[in-house]
């Protein structure tokens, strides 16, 4: 492969000619700025879309190194896979490679990162959601945090926790506790799984990994998701042998595409598969989307749809679009012929629907309303569960071991994972606790949030008087304060707190 200069890469740096740069290979971007781009093979409702960062973001790092602002969007090998071979112009040199300046972010972040309390001082799984508030950058922190429009349902989740109460047992010999389970047949040291979240590399440069070596390490499920920065068999070919994973699903148009990315992930030992039902249409992010107003020079921008990008797109709905809306219950059946991967529904609310899904013969649901990032004020998992769970009692028999109810949305106790179980939860998914912990931290963060989920559930397992998860019902819990809320969720003045706290320490 023939080696190009940095004088040579210069002279293709405008519309006529736009070689850009990314993990040291150049590639000509020229064909692909006033029309279409190849774009994730496996996940595109057609072979070609349009870029949907348009032609600027790609004009913006003519003659350029464009691997930050690529990398944490897209999996490694997307352009190496489906950019035609004829558009793959050569390596650059290693020494001007390795010449390109950090920017002020950059700069930026490593001395914020440097400034971190250390690892020891973190005592629960909001202070990683505050560490991270303050090291990620603008655009990360607003992807990940976001939630639709007024931020009710987010807000609701955490809020529905705290509004059911535990009515402890006492006099029960509590010396030996065990809080591990099985989830969908696979070992599990926690009654939790890493919940699929997207796009981990704007968090840490490992991205999901950081999930895959600390699930791991510690003997949990880790849930890959649909939009990873990594990519699929990346993750997987990080997994230690044995271990099991999950995967997420956003359902293609194309279904042609669909099926070969479940069936590959079904061969590479995906133990279960988590269909999202509850995105036909991605919510308004706000936050989200008011990163497009700035660029990122921090210059506004004031054109609408120049160069054809909407300036209020944000990033969630920007790599999002192969998602098929038509997605409806006629094609249970035939995601059940095409694997025999146990098939979870992702994102049920009502009874009705719980009892369609164990109709139509899947293994079971997940009571989730996105993290509060698609309909808002619609009501927590948690919330939802006590009438799920009355329903599906006069439905069939209950506990039904061919049928999980898991939930998600809010959690950031092991308190909360026991309250889910006393209510039926076969488990509970958390997803941005971890997010925050690698984004915080890396691996390391991910293994100390586990490590503070296993002292939590000792220490309340101990104080509930249960010795395994088996003896936590709903005796244990009073959730008839649940429905009991006056207008919006009210603000978590503890987070609200330990952000501060934890801002003072970073920044001041």
């Amino acid at each position: 492969m023939s080696l190009v200069s940095q004088e040579a890469l210069a002279q293709h740096a405008n519309r006529e000619s736009c070689w850009i740069v990314v993990h040291n290979h150049v590639y000509d971007m020229t064909d692909f700025l006033d029309g279409k781009f190849i774009c994730r093979a496996l996940f595109c409702p057609q072979p070609e879309v349009e870029h949907p960062g348009g032609s600027r973001i790609i004009l913006r790092y003519a003659g350029k190194d464009a691997t930050a602002a690529y990398e944490p969007i897209h999996p490694p090998d997307m352009i190496s896979s489906n950019l035609p071979l004829e558009k793959h112009i050569g390596v650059v040199e290693a020494s001007e490679a390795s010449s390109v300046p950090q920017t002020e972010e950059q700069k930026q972040r490593e001395v914020v990162l440097a400034s971190r309390p250390p690892l020891d001082e973190i005592l629960n799984l909001h202070d990683f959601e505050a560490v991270a508030k303050v090291v990620l950058p603008p655009k990360a922190w607003a992807y990940y945090s976001s939630a639709s429009d007024d931020e009710i349902a987010i807000r609701e989740n955490r809020a529905a926790y705290q509004r059911v109460c535990f009515l402890p047992r006492i006099l029960r010999d509590v010396t030996s506790v065990d809080w591990s389970t099985t989830i969908l047949g696979q070992k599990s040291s926690l009654p939790v799984y890493i919940s699929a979240t997207a796009l981990g590399k704007l968090g840490h440069p490992d991205g999901e990994l950081n999930l895959t070596r600390a699930a791991a390490k510690h003997g949990i499920i880790q849930m890959i998701p649909t939009l990873a920065s990594c990519s699929f068999d990346e993750i997987v070919d990080a997994a230690q042998p044995g271990q099991p994973l999950f995967l997420q699903l956003y359902v293609n148009r194309d279904r042609s595409l669909t099926k070969k990315y479940v069936q590959h992930a079904e061969r590479r030992g995906v133990k279960g598969l988590f269909i999202t039902v509850d995105a036909p249409q991605l919510g308004r992010r706000e936050k989200d989307m008011r990163m497009k107003f700035v660029d990122e020079s921090g210059t506004a921008k004031v054109q609408e749809g120049q160069d054809g990008v909407k300036k209020n797109e944000g990033i969630a709905r920007a790599i999002s679009s192969f998602i098929d809306p038509s997605l409806s219950w006629k094609d249970i059946p035939w995601f059940k012929s095409i694997t025999n991967m146990p098939i979870i529904l992702k994102g049920v609310s009502t009874p009705s629907d719980a009892i369609k899904a164990y109709e139509a013969g899947v293994q079971g649901i997940v009571l989730s309303n996105h993290g509060g990032r698609q309909l808002d004020s619609s009501r927590s998992g948690l919330e939802n569960l006590v009438d799920v769970v009355a329903a599906l009692k006069t439905h069939m028999q209950w506990p039904n071991p061919n049928f999980s109810i898991f939930v998600d949305g809010g959690v950031r106790r092991a308190s909360d994972v026991l309250k889910a179980l006393a209510l039926g939860a076969s488990a509970v998914g958390v997803g941005r606790g971890f997010l925050y912990a690698f984004s915080a931290y890396g691996q390391e963060g991910v293994e100390r949030a586990v490590e503070i989920l296993r002292d939590e559930f000792e220490m309340n397992m101990r104080l509930l008087g249960a010795q395994t998860l088996s003896d936590i019902g709903p005796d244990m819990v009073d959730a008839s304060g649940l429905r009991a809320r006056a207008g919006i969720a009210p603000q978590d003045n503890l987070f609200s707190a330990t952000c501060r706290f934890f801002y003072f320490l970073v920044v001041i």
